[in-house]
């Protein structure tokens, strides 16, 4: 059985506020990346429940982090598709992250 790891680091400041985000992946060699929020979520097997962990960094801006909720509802979107083919909450979810952007674009108009 072939086994992939994932790995993410944090580093905080004195408050324990993230300052840098790095991760990388064993199937995508050494490389080190960089990110300014991670949002994982983990289906819990003994809680059947969810369990998250939501980070970004001091120098996440307030306009990308919106923007990076809308990529992940879309992506969520995605993956609901291919797992269970309900179009009815994908176009839902779709059409949340339709109204959501042009939220967004209106607010950045001010």
């Amino acid at each position: 059985m072939k086994k992939s790891e994932i790995y993410f680091s944090i580093a905080l400041d004195d408050q324990h506020v993230p300052e840098a985000i790095s991760w990388r992946a064993t199937d995508a060699g050494d490389t080190i990346h960089f990110a300014k929020a991670i949002n994982i979520a983990l289906w819990d097997r003994n809680e059947a429940g969810t369990m998250k962990i939501d980070l970004w960094t001091k120098d996440m801006p307030v306009n990308e982090m919106k923007y990076f909720c809308i990529d992940t509802i879309g992506s969520m979107a995605e993956s609901l598709h291919r797992a269970t083919n309900d179009t009815v909450m994908v176009q839902k979810m779709k059409q949340l992250c339709e109204e959501l952007m042009k939220h967004v674009e209106e607010e950045e108009k001010k």
